[in-house]
């Protein structure tokens, strides 16, 4: 297994063993009187783990006072570099660069992805902001084409070319979007003014107005479903919703006459429920 070692460490280590080879060198040069055993090539690249460690630095440790006793005695001992230690301080050197470059490379992807963030959020919040203005900017353009289409002229146009039909498709139509239901009734009278389906689009019409709170403006779709005074399922209590319109829009008399209306064209085939309603609208009204 490879060590990696810290650089004080490496460094130390490094520099043990140019001391000892210089050591050596010295002693063998000096004719001291230790004999030195034949060494292993120590330029052989060497695996280094905990044990070559420990062994290096008891060396190291022996060198150290292998050279303080030389330089006690007057032989000082000239360090010379190690060609091997030489070319590994150069390759760490070597990697510390390429490390700090690595650290510098890191440093400035982050910053770039900071600002890519950055920019990204920004990039967000202006798309949220441009969403919601094209889809105001769309509600508003519906709003306005629906407003040109219920405002322009009523043509009297069929169609299915059928006034039953119509009268279905405007009631249907009503219950989805009642202001084109409202139109498609309008069309309908239009289309068919002297048809019964005509008459109850009108009641219909009537009806609309009150449930606006427009009772005067429901008076005329009442009196236009009214004329000639159908025999006609609806008409009775039609009858009554006229008058009604016309007592509260402070039309009394008038109000008063739909009510004798009723009691002389439709009471006697009305509903118990309606003459009941009525006998009370007279009643509330003072109709004599």
């Amino acid at each position: 297994m490879t060590l990696k070692l810290p650089r004080s460490r490496r460094l130390r280590a490094v520099s043990a063993a140019a001391l000892g080879l210089s050591l050596i060198a010295g002693a063998l040069t000096a004719g001291g009187a230790v004999a030195w055993q034949a060494q292993p090539n120590i330029m052989e690249r060497t695996q280094w783990d905990n044990r070559r460690l420990e062994q290096l630095d008891r060396n190291v440790r022996r060198l150290e006072r292998a050279l303080t006793q030389r330089n006690a005695a007057g032989q000082p001992v000239l360090v010379e570099p190690d060609p091997e230690v030489v070319a590994l301080q150069g390759r760490v050197d070597l990697m510390d660069r390429r490390l700090s470059d690595i650290e510098a490379t890191v440093r400035r992807i982050n910053a770039d992805n900071e600002r890519l963030t950055f920019q990204l959020d920004e990039s967000q919040r202006d798309n949220t902001a441009l969403r919601s203005r094209l889809t105001d900017a769309e509600t508003r353009l519906q709003k306005l084409e629906t407003q040109a289409e219920l405002n322009a002229p009523i043509v009297a146009d069929s169609p299915t070319g059928d006034a039953g039909r119509d009268l279905a498709a405007a009631v249907t139509l009503l219950g989805q979007d009642r202001p084109r239901g409202a139109r498609a009734l309008e069309t309908l009278v239009a289309a068919w003014p002297d048809t019964p389906q005509a008459r109850e689009a009108n009641s219909r019409l009537g009806d609309l107005r009150v449930s606006a709170n427009d009772k005067a403006g429901a008076v005329p779709y009442y009196a236009a479903a009214l004329k000639d005074w159908p025999r006609i399922g609806w008409a009775a209590e039609t009858t009554l919703k006229l008058a009604d319109a016309l007592i509260a829009t402070d039309r009394k008399t008038q109000g008063c006459a739909a009510l004798s209306e009723f009691n002389r064209r439709y009471a006697e085939t009305a509903s118990a429920t309606l003459k009941t309603r009525a006998g009370q609208m007279r009643t509330a009204a003072g109709c004599s």
